[in-house]
């Protein structure tokens, strides 16, 4: 074993120069040596030419006098013997041969005895096996020192035993942090085989290696849906951590390293698989039209601005009253090729003059309206904000949007609009219903091709995984520091979707739009908020503390409904809707208010809130979201 100081620690530290002088010798040693080895066991048999009339000289002095060059001129010394790969040793393979190619031919100029070419090729091959063989064992030298280190490795096994398991197990070899126990499939036919010496198990054997164990690695990317969180359900019983490759369109984007791990996507364990975006519905109304995101840095406007990035706008505008958030989605965007012109515009929606002078000055065509005050408990402690935000910005939107060019808005709500208990669901109701206002207002609108000059619609979301203001990010952080999480109740049920899902509905609803239209997607069975804790728990290979188990790791506090928190939310209001051409994509058929009389009670309202009247303010806002009963919380 070789240790700190040690010849090999020599050798490692000698300068590049010295390194590659000393192999430039063993090749030439090489070289001599292979053309005597024939003779030592054919010279006798007088069928092995080598020898008879001085050719050996001549094959001895050509070979070295021509080797260097060759070897030198096709960058036989500039690979790293430590990292060498097939490849390396092909091109090995070849300069040999091309050399006692050239031997031959220069031989046979010499001397017209000289050997056969079959006689040399066979020369080339043992030379080149030779030279490969010592690479090999340089290389193997070298990750064995390394692997001497006195630092800790993690012990980690490998689910799935595919190609990109295999490539996982390579790159983790020369981090020299990782050591590789073994790997696991469920693929009978893999069990008792290997790959680079580490054995195929059964998963079913994972208990068994639960001691040896800190992280199971999961290489499936390309599993999806309910097969993929099937299995990290199975997994996450042995409360071993758990970390996942990248995504395949991560890996082929170049995104992101196979050795990029991370902790399991909390997408994994939506209940149901991921809705596939209709590709034909998402670009229709976006290619070559200049398109207007408000909250544009937000978690689903910075998303949208992301798609929206390949789907071959003129011109994209992000547009953001929040200056970090602005900054960054710019940044990420300006950082991609340019296909085209991207706008940052740092600003307030309710600026009634500042939106129409964006409108107007940059010929805006589609207007994607997310920027809103979402949380919950805070829009309940600062009301009148809350409310004059929301509602102004929906309110001047539009306004703005009738007064100039735009010729498709798109509106943002929550399902918290549905028989709200929270102020903010009340104006998300609201903001429906004014949106709904503006298409009655503009229905008889026409362009002379018969299509609406200004159409509205509006997508209704469940909680978005991952989000701002999300439990997850929460979650995640109360476990990082050891806990506890903290659970407003044991029984709350929330629906889920993902970041990707509620961005392409919001792009996939402007092509199904007709005008007025409420879109909502079919996101199967509501989750348990604690059996998501749980969860997220067991896949940070940790335990539950509780009364069952009182050494467990995380505990989960119940802390109470907060202002304004339901227990269930629901999607529909009247439990009416229509199906679409997208399977999944459906739309909400629910009461409106007149156009003259909502804008006459939103008039009165935005003057309540412009005097900072709570009373009237609250009063009004009832009136307009009868079904909104207000919560307890002072105000």
């Amino acid at each position: 074993m070789f240790r700190s100081k040690s010849l090999f620690n020599a050798l490692w530290t000698a300068s590049p120069t010295i390194r590659r002088f000393i192999i430039v010798l063993l090749d030439l040693f090489i070289i001599i040596s292979a053309n005597s080895i024939p003779a030592l066991f054919l010279n006798s048999q007088k069928n092995f030419y080598i020898f008879e009339n001085g050719s050996s000289i001549w094959i001895y002095i050509f070979s070295l006098v021509f080797s260097l060059p060759l070897y030198i001129y096709t960058k036989q010394y500039k690979n790293l013997s430590r990292y060498s790969e097939a490849i390396t040793f092909y091109q090995i393979l070849a300069r040999n041969i091309i050399l006692y190619t050239l031997v031959y031919y220069f031989g046979r100029f010499f001397d017209e005895s000289f050997p056969k070419l079959p006689t040399l090729l066979l020369l080339a091959l043992i030379v080149g096996f030779c030279q490969i063989f010592f690479r090999l064992f340089i290389r193997d030298f070298v990750n064995y020192s390394r692997n001497l280190t006195t630092k800790k490795k993690l012990k980690v096994a490998i689910y799935g035993a595919g190609v990109n398991g295999a490539q996982l197990a390579k790159n983790l070899k020369g981090l020299n942090t990782y050591k590789v126990v073994c790997f696991f499939d469920d693929n009978p036919k893999l069990w008792g085989r290997s790959i680079s010496g580490i054995l195929i198990r059964n998963p079913d054997e994972i208990n068994n290696f639960k001691k040896d164990l800190d992280q199971i690695l999961l290489a499936i990317p390309n599993l999806k849906g309910k097969q993929r969180r099937n299995i990290i359900v199975k997994l996450e019983h042995f409360r071993i951590p758990l970390l996942s490759i990248p995504s395949i369109e991560q890996l082929v984007s170049g995104q992101a390293r196979i050795d990029s791990l991370k902790p399991i996507s909390i997408d994994d364990l939506l209940g149901r698989d991921s809705v596939e975006a209709d590709k034909n519905l998402l670009g229709p109304r976006l290619n070559g039209k200049v398109i207007l995101i408000t909250g544009a840095g937000g978690s689903i406007g910075s998303e949208i601005c992301r798609q929206i990035y390949n789907l071959n706008p003129n011109k994209l505008i992000l547009f953001d009253m929040n200056e970090s958030n602005l900054y960054s989605i710019n940044n990420n965007l300006e950082k991609l090729p340019k296909k085209f012109p991207i706008k940052a515009v740092l600003g307030n929606a309710s600026n009634y003059d500042l939106v129409f002078r964006t409108f107007v000055d940059n010929k805006v065509d589609v207007v994607f309206h997310a920027a809103a005050y979402k949380h919950v408990p805070l829009v309940e402690k600062n009301p009148i904000e809350g409310i004059s935000n929301n509602i102004l910005s929906t309110f001047n939107i539009c306004k703005a949007a009738e007064n100039s060019k735009v010729k498709n808005i798109v509106v943002i709500s929550s399902d918290k609009a549905v028989r709200p208990t929270s102020i903010m669901g009340a104006t998300k109701r609201l903001s429906e219903l004014i949106v709904h206002a503006f298409s009655q207002k503009n229905q008889n609108n026409f362009l002379k091709d018969g299509s609406l000059k200004l159409m509205f619609s509006m997508v209704r979301f469940g909680n978005v995984l991952d989000s701002s203001g999300s439990v997850v990010p929460l979650f995640k952080e109360q476990i990082a520091n050891g806990g506890p999480i903290t659970l407003t109740h044991e029984k709350v049920m929330r629906y889920f979707m993902t970041i990707p899902e509620a961005s392409q509905l919001v792009l996939q609803s402007l092509a199904l739009a007709e005008g007025g239209d409420l879109f909502l997607l079919d996101m199967g069975e509501p989750i348990s908020i604690k059996k998501l804790a749980e969860q997220m728990i067991a896949l940070s290979g940790q335990t539950l503390k509780s009364d069952i188990n009182p050494d467990g790791d995380i505990e989960i506090l119940v802390t109470g409904l907060r202002p304004g928190e339901k227990l269930y939310e629901e999607l529909l209001i009247d439990h009416k809707s229509l199906p679409t051409i997208h399977p999944l994509i459906f739309k909400a058929r629910e009461k409106s208010i007149n156009q003259d009389k909502l804008f006459k009670k939103v008039n009165s309202l935005l003057k309540f809130l412009y005097d900072q009247d709570r009373e009237n303010t609250f009063k009004t806002l009832h009136e307009l979201v009868p079904e909104w009963k207000q919560s307890n919380a002072k105000v």
